[in-house]
């Protein structure tokens, strides 16, 4: 059995709680920018006091709109300033927040109130409001439902006004580090969602290790991020308290359609953000210099960024005429995309899924470094994570201070540590199941090189076993298809079956301006464009490149490209984008069969 530990670099406190760092962010830089907001074209600052007093206010408003300490308060919004004043001002109130994604279904928001005993709940619009309103009937324990577009979050801090200053002091200082900070529910990919119980020690004790773990990103002056995933999802909400505690500027912008716009504004110097997106940065850069007939420019600008990064990080010199083309293409090409990033962008930090090492080299040698990291909601988001300084392209980097990661002997990463949640809520039998002596079972597959770099190489569940006996990761295949600018979505199927094929779906977002520059229409209906001669050609060329990767046994014969798209709407993809497999392969079994049925051909094996 393999292992690594990192040893922590703050010491533990057993008496310190989450608002904790907020007190000691207002006692040490008062005066510091924490957060900036939309205002007019520009942004308006507000200062770490600032916060703290709007913070208070509102918690005093939820003790008089009658919030006991240790209530479970349901939440549902998007990723906007209000979302961290209430999360704080519940922290200052002595409650526990229970986020919902701002997508959920009626199904899944009853679902999430009555299995955590939530006795209140906030929405954000009159939408979310209705959702709850349908399933109202089946939450008895449900009291009060504060809705922040109808002004709600005013009203109560106005009742509030006459509550005790020293109420909230006692209140906040009530949990320890032991005691229960959020449940945050899992994104329910392979079954109805789970409470994971976080406490206040996992939030602090990650916090202020990762700060130090994690310096150059968080700690630099003038440092600034622009938020943009969801903090109902437990990356985004580890960095909003990890940049309360650290200093950082945050701003948002929940509508990723004016993400562009607002980052040339706010000009943020780190990013937080999933691998689709970095895809969605590159494929639009591509696509939009083929349609001005800079096409062939851009690939080869991609390329030597690609080679050169690769070089750079072999330890290796760049030739001459690369070092000539490069700056050539840095001038050309890589400026305005930097540019358009904002121009301050120096680090990005990148989780939910593999981010592939062609994409690491592309960025990094535009100036942005792309820190791949791994964690699950149970290990309160990043439990390895690439550093600054200690930072290696195509792994998740090691483990952070605090963390141990060991691979059991089928080699699945099994994690222990300061981040490493307590239970699932009134779950014994599977908070049981996810641990062994201790570690908690991530269920992933991985691999460590000889300094402690974890790659992750497939999950443990959904390994594909041929009727020849093959074992294949899925994932291997389907994240660099991915990556192509039309596909959306890709599932490798194959168990127990002859040979490997998958299904595929089409980005709808993408698809015009690809079909715009292959001189076709770009309003071609969904359903023509899965069967059109180039749609197939092009996704053809992205299985042959994957298929180049594995061995012939594991590579696909067949694909399908499906007319529809998998949403989380349909039921498809969890709210952090990630693919339902399950669901997937009972819904889509028909075609699945079709794909066997058919006689086989193999124009589209790619053999290495």
């Amino acid at each position: 059995m393999v292992q690594f530990e990192v040893p922590a670099i703050v010491p533990a406190d057993a008496e310190a709680n989450v608002a904790d760092l907020l007190v000691e962010r207002v006692r040490k830089t008062p005066d510091l920018a924490l957060f900036a907001v939309p205002e007019g074209e520009g942004w308006r600052d507000i200062t770490a006091a600032e916060f703290q007093k709007q913070v208070i206010a509102l918690a005093k408003g939820f003790v008089a709109g009658g919030v006991n300490p240790g209530d479970k308060i349901g939440f549902i919004a998007r990723t906007t300033y209000d979302w961290t004043l209430v999360d704080f001002a519940l922290f200052y109130a002595g409650a526990v927040m229970v986020p919902i994604y701002e997508t959920s279904s009626p199904a899944q928001i009853q679902w999430i109130l009555s299995d955590s005993g939530a006795v209140a709940c906030i929405t954000e619009t009159h939408d979310h409001s209705e959702r709850l309103a349908e399933v109202r009937d089946e939450l008895p324990l449900i009291g009060s439902v504060w809705e922040m577009h109808a002004g709600d979050l005013d009203k109560l801090t106005e009742q509030g006004a006459a509550v005790e200053d020293d109420e909230i002091e006692r209140r906040r200082g009530l949990a320890n580090s032991d005691d229960i900070a959020t449940l945050i529910y899992t994104s329910g990919s392979t079954g109805r969602p789970k409470g994971c119980v976080l406490t206040h020690g996992n939030f602090v004790e990650l916090s202020r290790n990762s700060a130090k773990a994690l310096a150059e990103v968080v700690e630099m002056p003038g440092a600034s991020t622009l938020l943009f995933i969801t903090t109902a999802h437990i990356f985004a909400r580890f960095i909003s308290i990890l940049s309360i505690h650290s200093g950082v500027k945050t701003g948002h912008q929940p509508d990723t359609k004016q993400l562009l716009p607002a980052l040339g504004s706010f000009k943020p110097t780190f990013l937080l953000a999933v691998p689709r997106v970095f895809e969605k940065v590159y494929n639009s850069a591509e696509q939009k210099a083929e349609s001005g007939g800079k096409g062939k420019i851009f690939r080869a600008a991609a390329h030597t960024a690609i080679e050169v990064s690769a070089l750079q990080e072999a330890g290796k010199k760049v030739p001459f005429v690369t070092k000539v083309k490069f700056a050539l293409f840095d001038r050309l090409v890589f400026s305005k995309l930097r540019e358009a990033m904002g121009g301050r962008v120096k680090y990005a930090v990148s989780g939910s899924a593999p981010l592939g090492e062609r994409l690491g080299h592309f960025f990094h040698s535009l100036g942005v470094t792309i820190l791949e990291g791994y964690g699950l909601t149970e290990t309160t988001a990043p439990a390895t994570v690439n550093l600054a300084h200690k930072s290696k392209i195509g792994t998740v980097g090691p483990a952070l201070p605090g963390v141990s990661i060991r691979l059991d002997d089928d080699g699945e990463i099994q994690v222990r540590g300061i981040n490493v949640f307590r239970e699932y809520w009134r779950n014994p039998e599977a908070t049981a199941a996810a641990f062994d002596d201790g570690w908690f079972k991530t269920g992933d597959i991985g691999a460590f090189d000889d300094d402690g770099f974890l790659k992750i190489t497939g999950r443990k569940k959904e390994i594909i076993v041929t009727a020849g006996g093959k074992n294949v990761a899925p994932a291997a295949l389907e994240d660099p298809i991915r990556a192509d600018p039309i596909i959306s979505q890709v599932v490798v199927v194959g168990d127990q079956k002859p040979f490997i094929s998958a299904l595929v779906t089409l980005d709808s977002e993408m698809l015009p301006t690809w079909l715009a520059n292959q001189h076709l229409s770009a309003d071609m209906p969904l359903d023509e464009a899965a069967k059109h001669p180039a749609v197939l050609a092009e996704v053809q060329h992205a299985i042959d490149r994957a298929n180049k990767h594995v061995s012939r046994a594991e590579s696909i014969r067949k694909f399908t490209i499906l007319p529809t798209e998998w949403t989380e709407a349909s039921g498809h993809l969890t709210p952090k984008m990630s693919i339902k497999r399950n669901v997937i392969l009972a819904d889509f079994s028909a075609e699945i069969d079709e794909i066997y049925d058919a006689p086989v051909s193999t124009t589209n094996v790619s053999i290495p």
